[in-house]
């Protein structure tokens, strides 16, 4: 996709000034992402993508159920196996041009054991999960699938809170390819060793607990 761009570009007669012209808009962009980490809180969930800030609304309580019970159910496996570090809704991560809170990331303990107590910026994680919501979903499977996918996040789930379905995808040969997507049975995770979780523990609490009880 990208190299098909740049050929495109490269065939025009003025390419010379299409990629000074770009280049100009990039270098105003990256002032502007400085500004962007001057000014941003704790209070806020906000991310920067393609030179836009972006503030998120309040999400839905389904949306919040999910997330919430899916970063228990990684961070109690995650913390019980010593596997690496779980990051939720704040932890941002920090991509060659854009700038991203996910719902859930995880990162293997080989990458996390350098972070720092007072880190506020995070490199791409291992794994990705964004819950979708009517304000997420064009940006989650969109801008954010192929800004993860390029920069070789090895997994990602996408989680629809709405109809309880979960879309695991896992990097092969540099593109996501779509393992397993459903509202029931089992998911195996790629980069958390040994995690396997009922979908529905994703929505339900009781089976969350049971789940939790077995790891």
């Amino acid at each position: 996709m990208s190299n098909r761009i740049l050929s495109e570009i490269l065939n025009e007669p003025d390419a010379y000034f299409l990629l000074q012209e770009a280049q100009s808009i990039l270098n105003r962009e990256r002032e502007k992402r400085v500004q962007f980490y001057n000014d941003i809180t704790e209070q806020e969930k906000v991310e920067f993508i393609n030179g836009e800030i972006i503030i998120h609304s309040p999400v839905k309580k389904k949306h919040n159920q999910a997330s919430l019970l899916l970063a228990q159910l990684l961070n109690i496996y995650s913390v019980k196996h010593n596997l690496g570090f779980v990051g939720i809704e704040k932890i941002m991560i920090t991509l060659t041009r854009n700038d991203y809170e996910p719902d859930i990331c995880f990162f293997k303990k080989e990458k996390s054991s350098g972070f720092t107590e007072n880190q506020t910026l995070f490199p791409a994680p291992d794994l990705v999960i964004e819950i979708l919501s009517d304000s997420t979903e064009v940006r989650d499977r969109g801008v954010k699938f192929k800004d993860y996918q390029s920069h070789k996040i090895e997994e990602y789930w996408i989680i629809d809170p709405e109809n309880q379905t979960l879309e695991q995808y896992h990097l092969k040969g540099g593109v996501y390819d779509l393992i397993f997507k459903s509202s029931q049975g089992l998911v195996t995770s790629f980069v958390v060793e040994g995690f396997q979780i009922p979908v529905l523990a994703i929505f339900d609490e009781a089976e969350n607990l049971r789940t939790i009880v077995g790891f």
